[in-house]
């Protein structure tokens, strides 16, 4: 049982043949860094950077043991800076959380108080965590669409890894604002989940790589956001109408594009690159007011599963086994 000097945390081990293991384990505060800010943390979510960390992955995470959780969301015990007040709901996303520096999936973190915002009165804890860095990062694509000037009445707009994170929130939203979102996914068993969430249509993913060979293909989609990066960016690039937008934030296909620049310089379509890391403090505090406001969903509970802490290691392997539908909201407050 834990008391007041300790806190149970998800642990990724380095072993000396090179593999790594997670476990739920009880830790010190006194291990936590010695930053301004102490929260408890009462919900997390998973992402598919926390699997990367807690597979060992030295991209993602240098120093093991480690605790990854690149989101948290809790009650401030401590400020030392003076920003917050003790008792303040608080929300961390981004900058090193659960990178190099223990993060949400841990009931305590230590922080910098400038990586911190207020959550806002009309969201409780556990509906931030809902949205979570995919949902923050979906609210982001659109927010650059519209940006560059996308509206409802441009056309389709296609969202790619549909069933992830990113991909499902970004459909919710889309449809929210009145959107008309085309669905691409390799899981054609989720059509009518990815219906309910609001796609008026769901191709098959490799839809998207028809045009591969081409320099550019049949203008069919007024805009799109891509989580997969690779030929399914380069794809949607290729097949996006004059003028529109593709907004990419992902690379569970591959980091790298290869295209020529036909489309941008014949047509006028923009490829826009969304950050949701290391974005400056003041533009995620506009993003969450416009979460917890014109892009607040309804009826939030369809949109995710509740785990607890100890099932983080089974449900962090289901990122590399093609196994993930929606987003995960992990409670550490009944761990």
């Amino acid at each position: 049982m834990s008391n007041a000097n300790t806190f149970k945390a998800l642990l990724v081990e380095e072993h000396s043949d090179n593999t790594f293991s997670k476990k739920i384990v009880e830790r010190e505060i006194s291990q936590l860094p010695q930053n301004e800010l102490l929260i408890d943390v009462h919900y997390s979510s998973l992402n598919y950077k926390d699997a990367m960390s807690a597979s060992g992955n030295r991209r993602i995470s240098q120093n093991f043991p480690h605790t990854p959780g690149i989101d948290a969301a809790g009650v401030v015990v401590n400020d030392t800076s003076g920003t917050f007040s003790v008792g303040d709901k608080v929300l961390v996303f981004g900058y090193d959380l659960g990178m190099n520096t223990p993060g949400g999936l841990g009931q305590k973190i230590a922080i910098p108080a400038k990586w911190a915002v207020a959550c806002p009165d009309s969201l409780t804890l556990k509906e931030a965590m809902i949205y979570g860095t995919g949902g923050l990062t979906a609210a982001l694509c659109i927010q650059k669409l519209e940006k560059m000037g996308a509206k409802p009445s441009d056309g389709h707009v296609g969202v790619t890894g549909a069933t992830g994170g990113v991909g499902s929130i970004s459909i919710a939203l889309l449809s929210h604002l009145g959107y008309d979102v085309v669905a691409f996914s390799g899981k054609p068993e989720q059509s009518e989940k990815l219906k309910s969430l609001g796609a008026s249509e769901v191709l098959h993913r490799d839809v998207v790589l028809e045009v591969k060979d081409e320099v550019a293909g049949k203008p069919k989609w007024a805009h799109a956001i891509d989580t997969l990066g690779g030929d399914y960016l380069t794809g949607l690039l290729k097949q996006v109408k004059p003028s529109g937008g593709v907004a990419s934030v992902g690379l569970a296909a591959s980091p790298e594009i290869a295209m020529s620049v036909i489309p941008f310089i014949t047509r006028g379509v923009s490829l826009l690159g969304v950050d949701s890391v290391y974005i400056p403090l003041e533009d995620k505090q506009h993003i969450w007011k416009r979460v917890a406001t014109d892009m607040k969903l309804p009826n939030l509970e369809s949109y995710y599963q509740e785990i607890s802490l100890h099932d983080t290691p089974e449900y962090l392997d289901r990122f590399f086994n093609g196994q993930v539908v929606g987003r995960y909201v992990v409670n550490l407050k009944d761990a």
